[in-house]
């Protein structure tokens, strides 16, 4: 069961968070309670399970990027933990998540690439090819970008 406070910290965090230096101070001072106190709601319900994760959206065609692919890879099972970790230091990638093979796409390694054009791309991901050991990987480039919304779970007022 959710108190009051923990259900107005749930409003505010499934908004957007400002880019600001304190983004915390901020949505305490909506609340009117101290930032402490809103960190210890965000703990207990994390604690509790009720948020499991905080997650950031790329809007990468604002911040300079025009070209984006996946890039899927064939990585050993007993390589994918290590390669996937090391891949993921990559600052150009932005997802790297295992995911279990198909037998039409036999690829288990997938990242995000973000680059200023297709090419710079092609490049980073022959890169991170060299890098890794990996040579078998299929590009896939983006042709449009879907909305991208944060889950509400509790409606808005007015």
């Amino acid at each position: 069961m959710l108190s009051e406070l923990e259900k107005q910290v749930v409003l505010v965090l499934q908004r957007d968070l400002e880019i600001t230096p304190e983004p915390f101070r901020e949505l305490a001072a909506q609340l009117g309670v101290a930032e402490e106190e809103l960190l210890s709601a965000i703990r207990s319900l994390m604690a509790r399970g009720y948020i499991r994760r905080f997650g950031a959206t790329l809007r990468h065609q604002k911040s300079g990027f025009a070209a984006n692919a996946l890039v899927a890879w064939k990585v050993p099972e007993a390589d994918l933990r290590h390669l996937g970790r090391k891949v993921a230091r990559y600052r150009t990638v932005t997802h790297c998540y295992a995911r279990i093979p198909a037998p039409e796409f036999p690829y288990n390694l997938y990242t995000m690439l973000h680059g200023r054009t297709a090419e710079e791309i092609t490049k980073l991901a022959g890169r991170i090819s060299r890098d890794i050991g990996i040579t078998d990987y299929e590009i896939l480039f983006s042709s449009a970008e879907l909305k991208k919304t944060t889950m509400r779970y509790f409606k808005e007022e007015g």
